[in-house]
């Protein structure tokens, strides 16, 4: 079953309220300030509305499987949460999405600093996808037409994890995500 729009509100705004990682916000306030900041930035609504569900991967996991980064297994949440998203929008939300984990992989390979910033949840989640990544995959990377957006939603993502940040609530991006959908 390919979840609906209703589906995905639902998701964030029942299920995205427990513990996000080892960050002192939940997944919903790690979602409404990485849209919050994305709009702020001036980015595209398309960009918004993948900004706002770039992790609901992990809300159509079991109940059980909420945290498995702490059990050493990478739950692939990114390709999860891309394939929920791209029958409703498409790949210009659904590919950022899914190159949102390669970007981090590419920014520790290509900025000696970047690894240097990345928050205890995110070092422990890199080794677990694969680290740096090698010249070979970096080269590979940069040829992908959603490059430059997965890096931008990548730099959001690090961002998005400040307790008490107030920003606009879920409805805030209701009907921007129906006018982005394609079915």
């Amino acid at each position: 079953m390919t979840p609906t729009l209703d589906d995905l509100f639902k998701a964030l705004g029942d299920r995205g309220t427990g513990a996000y990682g080892l960050s002192d916000v939940t997944q919903l306030e790690h979602a409404l300030q990485t849209a919050a900041m994305a709009k702020a930035d001036g980015k595209s609504d398309t960009f918004v509305v993948a900004a706002l569900f770039h992790d609901v991967g992990h809300l159509f996991e079991s109940a059980d499987d909420v945290d498995l980064a702490s059990q050493g297994i990478d739950d692939k949440h990114e390709d999860s949460s891309a394939d929920v998203l791209a029958p409703l929008f498409g790949d210009v939300v659904a590919e950022p999405v899914r190159l949102h984990v390669a970007s981090k992989r590419y920014l520790c390979a290509v900025e000696t600093s970047y690894f240097n910033a990345l928050a205890p949840d995110s070092v422990t989640s890199l080794a677990l996808q694969g680290g740096p990544m090698s010249a070979d995959e970096v080269a590979r990377f940069e040829a992908n037409p959603f490059f430059a957006d997965g890096v931008a939603l990548r730099r959001l993502d690090d961002q998005a994890k400040v307790a008490g940040l107030r920003t606009p609530g879920l409805s805030a991006y209701r009907d921007m995500a129906e006018r982005r959908l394609v079915a």
